[in-house]
């Protein structure tokens, strides 16, 4: 009775491993690619940084072309109804004088710890909550969609994950596609991206729900409990199989985070030996990141990490991640611009 299970099994096992090589044979190609840099202000700080310092800095020693920040709704509206935008208009304004094109995000989650970015002011079971996070928005996008520097909008980030990594248990889902309702009809100018975990999702809700689609790309993890964990045998086309079942063309798939820092599970830069940070990230392994990045096919890829390789040369003067991130943004503009080759 068990030979048909037996026989079944013997067969997933085959595909699997017939579909592994050729998604390996596939991933031999190197494409051109552009890399811009996503920052955040708190987690510059939080490592002791001048935030602002670091900005420009990245600006000016690394001079990417495109830059990721974003507008935390729990740092524009710390106090009910009244706005702060200092710092994000710091950061609009420099890129802007630099020529620099910015991916702004909005919404409840935004890149970094914590993830959800929400005011501690709000009740979030309230029937307010929805109509308190689209006047945030609606300010943020009227402030900023005539900026020089803007380029595109992501609205969340990964909304669709289905296990709430950071502090967000106040996160609102079922208010996603109301929120890109609401930019796209303030702003017709600047298309609008949706984000989703490379590894940890199928992608089917979030590749289409906006006019680009993001995926995060991370190499080397931590499980919850500090064990080391990697995606060094995933072959990179199969990031370009999943955009191809949805049928998204290539050009509009970019990487909005593309590992090039250690993975923290229980402490942090600041905590960490050298030794143990080098564990999940060195130079060799940031080099490889880069260039296993390339063999997607996808046009962009945002590289993460920026914060910390500052800190890394200011603290244990070790500039090395710095310096291969400024010569590979070069080389990649150098390159021109990349187009969509198929699969």
């Amino acid at each position: 009775m068990w030979q048909p299970v037996y026989k079944s099994l013997a067969l997933i096992v085959v595909l699997a491993a017939v579909t592994l090589v050729f998604l390996h044979l596939a991933s031999r190609k190197i494409y051109p690619m552009e890399f811009g840099l996503s920052f955040n202000q708190k987690h510059a700080a939080a490592l002791g940084l001048d935030w602002r310092q670091v900005y420009t800095a990245m600006l000016d020693d690394l001079q990417p072309k495109y830059v990721r920040i974003a507008a935390m709704w729990s740092e524009v509206e710390k106090t009910q109804s009244v706005f702060d935008f200092r710092d994000v208009d710091f950061m609009m304004d420099e890129a802007g004088k630099r020529g620099v094109k910015v991916l702004l995000v909005v919404g409840q989650k935004a890149p970094r710890w914590p993830e959800c970015h929400v005011p501690d002011w709000l009740d979030t079971a309230s029937l307010e909550a929805k109509t308190y996070l689209q006047g945030y928005r609606a300010e943020t996008v009227n402030r900023y969609q005539t900026h020089s520097a803007l380029e595109l909008w992501q609205v969340e980030n990964e909304p669709f994950i289905r296990f709430r990594f950071g502090e967000c248990r106040s996160y609102r889902p079922e208010y996603l596609s109301d929120e890109i309702s609401l930019v796209r009809s303030l702003d017709q100018e600047h298309r609008i991206m949706v984000t989703d975990s490379g590894e940890l999702s199928t992608w089917h809700r979030a590749i289409s729900a906006g006019d680009l689609f993001g995926t995060t790309m991370y190499r080397i993890v931590r499980t919850p409990s500090g064990k080391i964990f990697t995606y060094d045998w995933l072959p990179a086309a199969y990031y370009r199989l999943k955009a191809r079942i949805y049928r998204r063309p290539l050009a509009e798939v970019y990487i909005s985070e593309l590992q090039a820092e250690p993975w923290f599970t229980h402490n942090n830069p600041l905590t960490a030996s050298l030794a143990e940070q080098e564990r999940t990230m060195n130079p060799e392994r940031f080099v490889q990141h880069l260039e296993y990045a390339r063999r997607t096919g996808f046009p962009r890829a945002y590289l993460w990490g920026v914060e910390w390789w500052y800190f890394m040369r200011e603290n244990y003067g070790e500039s090395r991640y710095w310096d291969l991130a400024r010569e590979q943004i070069a080389a990649a503009r150098a390159g021109g611009e990349s187009t969509d080759y198929g699969f």
